[in-house]
């Protein structure tokens, strides 16, 4: 019986490491191709893995790799890898924003030399990668877009901290909107972001200050963007996930895996845009300052 994402090609960027190297892991063990389109053609100074090194894991995950070298804020960049994917593959069937540029610094100490980049790759890179597949996703029996974006929301507490990661972030999600409208009924475009934190190098390097040591696994994200990719296009888009209650509504609702040995779902450290699982049971939460720095009135 042939697999759901079997032969299926996923083209997805920023797929290096993390987050996004743990969707194609996972679809990988359905036989899918994966066009990873990132910069990392040579190792970071602080952040392992490369898009070679993450061809050479999905290949052992039992898929079949293609690593793309590719600023996708460079219009003719994603040109040129989408090109590469489809001639290589023949086609595009499911398309990942998952390239995120990250600083979590107030309005005074983010240069706009920072704004610029987490908007570029963020906001700007999201449309070009979503703009550039289309074309080719609208010949798929049943085309995906997916973006690593959170739910949209006006509370200011998730601007005060760091607005300009927060309107980049944001920016990802308004794309995703738009374009679940545009076509809505041809193509399943959705979001989906973790209620708590994940454990991955670069968390642990921008959030060094903080205890990271109750963190859930990517596999969680990597599970939850497996049912969006194999559910059905036409009816499931526009959609602002969460990946605990996309989750649930599957009847997954053990979550202990995802974490530490011993720590409870509770004390997971909670993300960033989406109320902790303490104040979702209306409990304090004392360790999380998006809940108690900006005013009762956001919490």
């Amino acid at each position: 019986m042939k697999r759901p994402l079997e032969g299926k090609t996923i083209f997805i960027s920023g797929g290096s490491r993390g987050i996004g190297l743990a969707i194609a892991c996972r679809a990988a063990q359905e036989g899918a191709n994966i066009a990873l389109a990132a910069k990392t053609a040579l190792p970071h100074p602080s952040l392992p893995g490369t898009i070679y090194s993450a061809a050479d894991t999905i290949r052992a995950a039992g898929g079949v790799a293609l690593p793309l070298v590719c600023d996708i804020r460079d219009e003719n960049n994603v040109e040129a890898a989408i090109a590469k994917t489809v001639e290589v593959f023949g086609g595009i069937d499911i398309c990942i924003n998952n390239a995120s540029a990250v600083k979590l610094t107030s309005i005074l100490n983010t240069p706009v030399k920072r704004f610029d980049l987490m908007h570029g790759v963020n906001a700007r890179g999201t449309y070009l990668v979503t703009q550039k597949a289309l074309p080719h996703l609208l010949k798929s029996s049943n085309p995906h877009i997916l973006s690593i974006s959170p739910p949209l929301s006006m509370e200011e507490r998730w601007f005060a901290p760091h607005v300009g990661y927060t309107m980049a972030k944001f920016g990802m999600s308004m794309v995703m909107l738009g374009v679940a409208g545009e076509f809505r009924g041809r193509v399943g475009v959705n979001a989906l972001w973790p209620r708590t934190a994940i454990d991955t190098a670069a968390m642990a390097e921008f959030a060094s200050h903080m205890d990271t040591s109750h963190l859930r696994s990517p596999d969680i994200l990597a599970d939850a963007a497996y049912l969006i990719m194999t559910s059905d296009a036409r009816s499931v888009t526009g959609n602002f996930f969460i990946d605990d209650e996309l989750l649930a509504a599957n009847g997954i609702t053990d979550l202990t895996h995802y974490g530490p040995d011993g720590v409870a779902d509770i004390d997971i450290m909670p993300d960033f845009f989406v109320p902790s699982l303490r104040e979702l049971q209306g409990l304090p939460d004392p360790d999380n300052p998006y809940a108690k720095s900006f005013g009762a009135k956001n919490r």
